[in-house]
């Protein structure tokens, strides 16, 4: 079977793929933050224990405000995901590191399922329930796959990230 990445360029390394990562996050979660503070929801809240000697517990909330908030924040980041990688293969944090989503069959960019399929399988996890351990699974299965360095997501969206031709 031939190589799909036969004339594509070369594979995204791990490093700049985070970094793209932290600039879309911090592009996302501004405005978010911005809402919730404008509005006074929350998606996560403290719980006190008076005389309790367990302190403060953090949790997520899934009702009232916390989980309009919750609702919004999935809207936002599978939204820019999805927008992005459709329209171009990149988005802001991977235009800014040269970077871009590749169909791995032909290299071109992903069409509106397979953007939307891999934003969602990126982004609900980590929104509704895993929040620390979504992303690392990810991370980790970027580093393992061989030959591609395909995370969960781009597997589902049968994607690959290249180095963007300048």
């Amino acid at each position: 079977m031939p190589d799909p990445l036969a004339g594509m360029p070369p594979l995204a390394d791990f490093g700049k793929r985070l970094l793209a990562r932290i600039i879309d996050i911090v592009i996302v979660a501004i405005p978010l933050a911005l809402i919730q503070l404008a509005f006074g929801t929350g998606r996560y809240r403290f719980d006190t224990n008076q005389g309790e000697d367990i302190g403060e517990v953090f949790s997520k909330s899934y009702s009232g405000s916390g989980l309009i908030m919750t609702l919004i924040s999935i809207v936002a980041y599978v939204g820019y995901d999805w927008w992005f990688t459709r329209k171009s293969g990149q988005t802001v944090g991977k235009k800014a590191m040269s970077l871009r989503v590749a169909m791995l069959n032909d290299g071109s960019v992903p069409n509106s399922n397979a953007s939307l399929t891999r934003a969602a399988v990126l982004w609900l996890p980590t929104l509704i329930c895993c929040a620390c351990l979504w992303p690392l699974a990810l991370i980790v299965s970027i580093l393992v796959d061989k030959p591609y360095k395909q995370g969960l997501h781009d597997k589902v969206g049968k994607t690959v990230v290249v180095q963007a031709m300048r």
